[in-house]
């Protein structure tokens, strides 16, 4: 789509851009470029560049900057990644002691916020889901009851349902060995599957309580399945592009809170192979419109459990940032695949 001086400008002016933080003029491509072209001859291929998406001209300034365009061109087409100095790689690889898996985790999503001064961010690997041994139904007061969970592993966990209308003890106990008996051994989704059918030949009284216990243990086993460790998310207060927008940065760390969106962007890298880049509302998710996102997924034993990466700016430095996340990603599978 563009010739090879187009492309040297383009690649020249992000580069610039992202080392100085300031729009690029023309004498600045004259000077690091490289090229012998006139003043003019930059000035009218900036503006094809302008007109085709990839840089912008920002009101206050003659200079340009990059799009979300220029800088997915850049990445796809004109980076030089900058390898990891030998000594580094070994210093990362020091830093990650695979002696607690947790640690781990916590370990090398603070090495990324170190080394790239941005947010760093590691999915941890999906618990399973716990298989049912038993359930038990103990009545609290009119309309609340607690719903007791015992997983084959013996781990106990307690639910509170909010029922339409008190139930006996004796009602309860029904309910809770009839789930027992037919469930034992499975996980909440596959109860909810098998009881689909089976509940609706029961009294619609029953069929409320069963339906609000598997609601209730669906739910909270889907929320121990994924977590996420983040770092540094204060590096993103001293980014001028994000720091100068409260709003926006507001909604970004309620995102952090929130988790769901951003585990499902992340657990999107867990499908690819290597590194992938996230540019501006690449991501769908609002909240990150102004950041890139560059994540990677690591293994266990050769098999995908989870993805590690970094939230920054769209004006990072990519060239370090993404064999940076390449690296961590390998080492964070050796340390965790002690075979």
């Amino acid at each position: 789509m563009l010739d090879a001086r187009a492309q040297t400008l383009l690649k020249t002016l992000i580069e610039r851009y992202i080392a100085e933080g300031q729009p690029i003029g023309s004498r600045t491509l004259s000077k690091y470029s490289g090229l012998e072209l006139s003043p003019a001859t930059i000035r009218n291929v900036m503006a094809d560049l302008e007109e085709m998406g990839f840089i912008a001209s920002p009101h206050t300034s003659a200079g340009r900057v990059p799009t979300p365009r220029g800088y997915r061109l850049f990445v796809d087409t004109l980076l030089t990644v900058q390898p990891l100095e030998p000594s580094r790689i070994s210093e990362l690889k020091d830093a990650l002691q695979p002696d607690v898996p947790q640690r781990v985790l916590s370990q090398a999503t603070q090495l990324l916020s170190e080394l790239t001064h941005f947010a760093g961010i590691v999915v941890a690997p999906r618990r399973q889901a716990p298989k049912i041994r038993q359930i038990e139904f103990l009545a609290l007061a009119e309309t609340r009851i607690l719903l007791i969970i015992v997983t084959t592993e013996g781990e106990v966990q307690n639910r509170l349902l909010l029922t339409q209308r008190p139930y006996k003890q004796s009602e309860l106990t029904e309910a809770a060995n009839y789930l027992t008996q037919h469930c034992a051994g499975l996980d909440f989704m596959q109860i909810r599957e098998r009881l689909q059918a089976e509940l609706k030949q029961l009294s619609s009284d029953m069929t409320e309580l069963m339906s609000a216990a598997v609601a209730v243990g669906a739910a909270a086993a889907s929320e121990e399945t994924a977590q996420y460790v983040i770092a540094g998310e204060k590096n993103l207060l001293d980014v001028e592009e994000l720091s100068a927008n409260m709003d926006r940065l507001r909604q970004l760390f309620e995102l952090f809170e929130q988790k769901t969106g951003l585990i499902q962007l992340l657990e999107l890298s867990t499908r690819a192979e290597g590194v992938q880049v996230f540019i501006g509302g690449e991501s769908g998710i609002a909240p990150l419109d102004e950041c890139s996102v560059v994540a990677a997924p690591y293994e266990v034993d050769g098999q995908v459990v989870g993805t590690i990466g970094v939230i920054g700016p769209t004006r990072m430095a990519y060239e370090r940032v993404i064999p940076i996340v390449d690296i961590t990603a390998k080492l964070l599978s050796s340390a965790l695949s002690p075979h």
